[in-house]
């Protein structure tokens, strides 16, 4: 499967989707970052494939190769990936799916009705294209009005309110720590344990053995939560 993560607007969460959603559940698929100025899954201990939005020919011959592979769009490139993709005759056809990140800010989501009216523009069916609200508090229809509205009216993409990652401390703090979701989940260490036996242990190491223990348990509904989102976004049945 090939997906591509894009919006015109910055900081919706795009390399947050595709180092903790997408790969671990696309048999660790590798991700290409078209970015040229902000972080990307790298940060997050994942390899990650760096190419700017002008070398098209040379993205679209490396996801021919790959049997899965997820296309992470900075902002800072959106213009020159949509020029090429438009340039490359029905190129667009390689890729399956069409992700769009959305958070609740007013700028944030018209921008991205902006993108979603983009891609529908170009050809690609509504199937293809999927909206993920991103950062959710607490109710997508009231904090994502705009983008409600316009899926009532257009119907031109799929967006699926369970299809909804909520506000979460945690991924800040793997930022920090360079590390993903599946990752901490799969790090064996007994951070318990340790605290419980280590009377030697230094003040800094108690509290980073403290802090480890929490987010292991934070990310374990963090993790079902992504796994819903997953299995809304591709396996749901209508």
């Amino acid at each position: 499967m090939k997906v591509a993560i894009l919006n015109y607007t910055g900081t919706v969460g795009k390399t947050t989707i595709a180092a903790h959603l997408l790969s671990p559940r696309m048999n660790n698929a590798p991700i290409f970052s078209i970015e040229s100025i902000n972080e990307t899954a790298e940060g997050l201990g994942i390899d990650v494939e760096k190419m700017k939005g002008s070398k098209f020919r040379e993205l679209f011959r490396k996801i021919m190769l790959e049997d899965d592979s997820i296309i992470d769009v900075g902002a800072s490139n959106i213009e020159d990936f949509m020029n090429n993709m438009i340039k490359f005759d029905n190129s667009h056809e390689e890729i399956d799916y069409f992700i769009v990140p959305v958070t609740s800010g007013t700028k944030e989501q018209k921008e991205s009705i902006s993108m979603l009216d983009t891609l529908s523009n170009i050809g690609i069916s509504a199937e293809k294209i999927k909206v993920i609200f991103n950062r959710v508090e607490s109710d997508v229809l009231e904090e994502f009005p705009y983008v409600i509205n316009f899926h009532k009216k257009e119907k031109t993409f799929t967006a699926d309110i369970d299809c909804a990652i909520w506000e979460n401390e945690i991924f800040d703090a793997l930022a920090v720590k360079g590390i993903t979701i599946d990752a901490l989940i799969n790090d064996d260490t007994d951070y318990k344990s340790l605290l419980k036996n280590r009377t030697d242990a230094t003040e800094k190491e108690r509290n980073k053995w403290a802090d480890m223990f929490g987010l292991k348990s934070l990310a374990k509904s963090v993790k079902r939560n992504l796994d819903l989102v997953y299995d809304n976004l591709f396996n749901k049945k209508d």
